[in-house]
């Protein structure tokens, strides 16, 4: 599944058009396509932060563009696993259950 250009404006356009615009244009538009790191890359440090921060609202979208990016599942439950020495144990199971989630969802 490719990124939606409009993903941001589709999703909260409606409420707050200034933050979906900052999102679709300067967010994934500028900084993901910048060249410095593949977009493989930037996805390990999306997943890391929003794990290591607790953040599972919005772990399910970045768990499927970060498998879009061409990371596998088992290199994700790999990247949890490493976290939960840095980020806490409670994150990572947190994270565990979303991954697991996102399967579930995403098998066909």
């Amino acid at each position: 599944m490719a990124h939606d250009p409009q993903y941001a404006h589709k999703s909260i356009g409606d409420i707050a058009p200034k933050l979906a615009a900052l999102t679709d244009d300067v967010l994934f538009a500028d900084v993901w396509s910048r060249t410095q790191l593949r977009p493989r890359e930037r996805s390990i440090a999306t997943v890391a932060a929003l794990v290591a921060l607790n953040r599972t609202e919005q772990l399910p979208f970045h768990l499927d563009r970060a498998r879009d990016n061409g990371l596998e599942d088992e290199e994700l439950v790999e990247l949890i696993t490493h976290l939960a020495f840095y980020a806490g144990w409670p994150c990572a199971f947190s994270a565990i259950g979303v991954l697991r989630k996102t399967q579930t969802e995403r098998a066909p």
